[in-house]
């Protein structure tokens, strides 16, 4: 552990550092330009890729370090930009400037994933003092595009390494997968994510004369029981059964005498590796067509489920966890998408891990001091397993 003349170690000071820059996405707020800095003084090569429309750039960062033997590409990846903070009031303390409560670092992105990326960039540092000629490559994919629409970011570094023929071994995602206490859990997959806006056409009229009109609720009714009621797959033993769940529905003039014309229905698929975004279209297509529905549907896929069965990474990344806070950690699938979508094109074992998420997104957003130093001690001896 490194502590300096103020008694705070390397890896808190960065991660109030990286708070104390307002970085709501796609800002990255200078964030990537300290860690390169950092990073190139230990012989990281580092790219900036500023990517997407003017106003609305997205910053990016890919840094490799070449060891001075063969072995695997290691990846640490992971996002500089946060999500907005909501009433700045409700904060009991300014959202960007890190402030500490009962053995606690207050601050938007503390968990999400400030702290990740200062836990990991300092265990570098360590690794490589401790292991100048280590074995392998170490790359760092860092992106201010997470938190937004997420086409300017992650995927595009994946492109960019996938067009050179670089590919990589390992890589742990630094989202906050601890729920109770700091190395519980680790995500080694995710489910995909299927969108639809479905437009059911009807014709508008007075409800007094409905023999006049077609109502595109009522119409579609029967469909939506059975979408609903639908079994997709029953999952496996990796992940809970794919689900179809509707996130808006409109219809309607506003008026109450007036039939509508359409309807309008958002929905969404949370799919397992069981099912495929083509073979869910199909089935979906194929039900609204046995209901007679005239119908336009327009799809989003935005992510293909992953999954990485258990192996060295997730073997290394749960010894280092224990070796370190006497936790035995559970791999799991839950919770939404990641940007592990991506990175899994090129990498056959992607994990996600870090602090505790129960307050990601929300007021007051935290971390527990004392974990801050963990994390990056798990970090280190995961690195250390793999590449040392």
């Amino acid at each position: 552990m490194r502590r300096r003349d103020d008694g705070m170690t390397e890896a808190l000071r960065l991660t109030e550092a990286l708070i104390a820059r307002s970085s709501v996405t796609p800002a990255d707020g200078g964030c990537q330009a300290l860690l390169a800095e950092r990073l190139g003084r230990i012989g990281f090569h580092c790219e900036t890729l500023v990517l997407g429309p003017e106003g609305a750039a997205v910053t990016n960062l890919i840094a490799s370090r070449a060891g001075a033997r063969q072995g695997p590409a290691f990846a640490f990846a992971g996002h500089t930009d946060v999500v907005p903070t909501g009433p700045v009031e409700r904060w009991t303390s300014d959202p960007f400037v890190p402030t500490h409560r009962n053995g606690r670092l207050y601050g938007r992105g503390a968990a999400d994933m400030k702290t990740s990326i200062a836990a990991m960039v300092v265990a570098v540092e360590e690794f490589v003092a401790a292991n100048p000629s280590h074995a392998g490559r170490i790359v760092f994919l860092l992106t201010s595009d997470e938190e937004g629409p997420s086409i300017d970011g992650t995927v595009k570094l994946v492109d960019a390494l996938e067009a050179r023929g670089e590919r990589l071994d390992g890589c742990i995602v630094g989202e906050p997968t601890s729920v109770q206490r700091l190395g519980d859990t680790i995500k080694n997959g995710r489910r995909g994510t299927l969108s639809g806006r479905l437009t059911v056409k009807g014709l508008q009229g007075h409800v007094a004369y409905p023999q006049l009109a077609r109502n595109p609720i009522h119409l579609f009714a029967p469909a939506l029981a059975e979408l609903a009621a639908t079994t997709w797959d029953a999952g496996n033993a990796f992940f809970p059964a794919t689900t179809w769940q509707v996130s808006n529905i409109h219809a309607g003039t506003g008026a109450t005498n007036v039939i509508p014309g359409e309807l309008v229905v958002d929905f969404n698929f949370r799919f397992c590796t069981e099912s495929t975004a083509d073979g869910l279209k199909a089935r979906t297509q194929a039900l609204l067509d046995r209901h007679g529905l005239d119908y336009t549907l327009a799809w989003t896929l935005g992510g293909q489920p992953f999954l990485t069965p258990p192996g060295s990474l997730s073997d290394a990344l749960t010894a280092a966890i224990a070796a370190h806070t006497g936790v035995t950690a559970e791999l799991s699938t839950t919770g939404g998408t990641s940007d592990g979508r991506f990175i899994q094109r090129i990498c056959p074992q992607v994990v996600e891990f870090g602090p505790i998420n129960a307050t990601i997104h929300q007021i007051d957003e935290h971390v527990a001091v004392a974990d801050i130093e963990a994390l990056k001690a798990i970090y280190r001896g995961t690195l250390e397993r793999w590449l040392a």
